[in-house]
């Protein structure tokens, strides 16, 4: 009677020694993986692309070139070559990575837009605006049907529209985006949170090039205020609005007050962060 339990050991046995290349080889590349990333955000990039490039070759090793497994080492590597300037790289992989996604999971889901806002990042660096546009627009389309047109999600993709519809000189197009987003941003997250204030900013930015320069002042003094309670007077995006509402001061001629909002930013820059 003992004969079997033998066997039965001996058969578990065989299993977790046949089961370990499998395992070993999956927690090599993420471990390939994580250390290019954290090569990327320490600035190493040089280092992160040797690193990302040994990852991805391990990922598909271990799962195959098309397996939906592999998106996210084939992202970061694309963020890599990003950093480094090499942009045409950078899209293959995210169109690499974008048709595994659609076929894994068909061309509504979210990380279907989550893929394409970082196609549009690219062609954005380039000025490749035109080309960015109705991928910008596929991108909010999808957002707006997995999660309804308040999300907050809805409110970061019209921006990013909007900004290629500005960089474009189309601000006719662009102005009702950012006036949405921000409605979004005040309803989802309260009119007192810093992203209102980033919003507010992104409106006030579209209305100084059309020179509407005291709606433009009345929004930045909101994101000034917003930003100041919200995240302290010291915090790097509160220079930023005095440097915003300096420039909105200067056009407007008042000179010697431009002069103090930057003096102070300039202050607040040199601040230990």
């Amino acid at each position: 009677m003992k004969i079997p339990v033998i066997r039965a050991s001996l058969l578990f046995a065989m299993l977790l020694v046949t089961g370990a290349p499998a395992h070993s080889q999956d927690s090599e590349w993420k471990n390939l993986n994580r250390e290019a990333m954290a090569l990327y955000h320490a600035g190493q990039h040089e280092q992160a692309l040797a690193v990302g490039k040994h990852a991805l070759a391990a990922a598909e090793a271990n799962l195959g070139p098309a397996h939906p497994g592999i998106d996210n080492v084939l992202g970061d590597l694309a963020l890599i070559y990003g950093a480094l300037g090499a942009y045409h790289q950078a899209e293959l992989l995210y169109r690499r990575s974008l048709a595994i996604q659609e076929k894994a999971h068909g061309p509504d889901h979210p990380v279907i837009g989550t893929r394409l806002n970082s196609l549009v990042a690219i062609y954005r660096v380039q000025g490749r605006f035109a080309e960015a546009e109705p991928l910008a627009r596929r991108s909010l389309a999808i957002a707006e049907k997995a999660l309804g047109p308040a999300d907050a999600v809805v409110a970061s993709r019209l921006t990013n529209l909007a900004g290629l519809y500005h960089a474009q000189d189309k601000l006719v197009e662009a102005e009702p985006l950012l006036q949405r987003a921000l409605a979004i941003w005040q309803e989802a997250l309260g009119p007192d949170h810093p992203t209102v204030a980033q919003g507010l900013n992104n409106l006030a930015a579209l209305y100084n090039f059309q020179g509407r320069y005291a709606e433009a002042e009345a929004l930045v003094e909101r994101a000034l205020a917003i930003q100041r309670s919200a995240l302290g007077p010291q915090d790097p995006a509160v220079a930023t609005s005095l440097r915003n509402l300096a420039v909105l001061y200067r056009k407007t001629g008042r000179e010697t007050d431009a002069a103090a909002l930057e003096k102070q930013a300039a202050s607040l820059a040199r601040q230990p962060q």
